[in-house]
């Protein structure tokens, strides 16, 4: 009876010990998805640096600083805009340097960001003045953005290039 016993014993010492260490397994996962691998603080971030890009973005158009505007796209990035593609930071940094020769008093007012996981979608109000004539253009754009690794990947415009001039 007493070998009985201890086995049993035994048995109910690992179960117990088993049951433990299931529990405590069970509070770390738990505290691990609420307070550090918190998604929504994660996805706020996240949305949080796109925002900053765009407004980033923005400045640069305004100030017509082609160095800034270049360097916030990837190495391998994309600019479309009406009518032009730009591939590859080089091409890029080429079109933006092209409209910063051309066009001066730049002023852009986002409207609405909308964004969803690395992608965005910008409304604004765009506004600039042609060099060689001093014309006043101006336009509604909408422009779909996608974000890797802390940098744009993609940037498309669209506006209505029949009802108003655009640099491009």
């Amino acid at each position: 009876m007493t070998k009985k016993k201890s086995v049993t014993g035994l048995i109910e010492q690992s179960l117990f010990a088993l049951a433990f260490f299931l529990f405590l397994s069970t509070l770390i996962v738990i505290f691990n998805l609420t307070f550090i691998m918190n998604p929504v603080t994660a996805q706020s971030e996240s949305q949080q640096n796109i925002r900053s890009l765009i407004e980033q973005a923005r400045n640069a158009w305004v100030n017509r600083d082609v160095d800034a505007l270049t360097e916030l796209f990837a190495l391998d990035g994309e600019l479309i805009v009406p009518s032009h593609r730009s591939q590859g930071r080089a091409k890029i940094r080429e079109q933006i340097a092209n409209f910063a020769e051309q066009y001066m008093n730049v002023n852009i007012t986002i409207q609405r960001i909308v964004i969803d996981g690395n992608q965005a979608a910008v409304e604004w109000h765009y506004e600039d003045t042609e060099k060689s004539t001093g014309k006043r253009n101006q336009a509604d754009d909408a422009i779909i953005i996608e974000v890797k690794d802390g940098q744009i990947c993609y940037w498309r415009e669209y506006f209505d290039t029949s009802s108003s001039t655009q640099p491009y």
